[in-house]
């Protein structure tokens, strides 16, 4: 589908200086794409902002017992991998 759209002139002379000819539009299409992931990202971020009780997860209450929380966190990861024999180490 086409659209017409007005850019300032020296955006549009950015583009032209980084952009081969006849890549414009996939380049911009590509940008449009980029900051809509970004705006949905930032909204889910906002929605979900807070929801966290974080009363209910004491292993977090200070960077020490975060980090200790991660590490047995991913020792029981490597674990379970080891189960399912997706990892041949002893």
């Amino acid at each position: 589908m086409r659209i017409h759209i007005i850019v300032p002139e020296e955006l549009l002379e950015k583009i032209d200086r980084l952009i081969p000819k006849g890549k414009r539009s996939e380049f911009i299409r590509q940008a449009i794409e980029e900051k809509l992931a970004r705006e949905a990202q930032s909204r889910a971020l906002k929605k979900s902002a807070g929801i966290l009780d974080m009363t209910r997860h004491q292993e977090w209450d200070t960077p020490e017992k975060i980090s200790a929380w991660a590490r047995a966190s991913r020792e029981n990861d490597i674990e379970t991998l080891k189960k399912l024999g997706y990892l041949n180490v002893p």
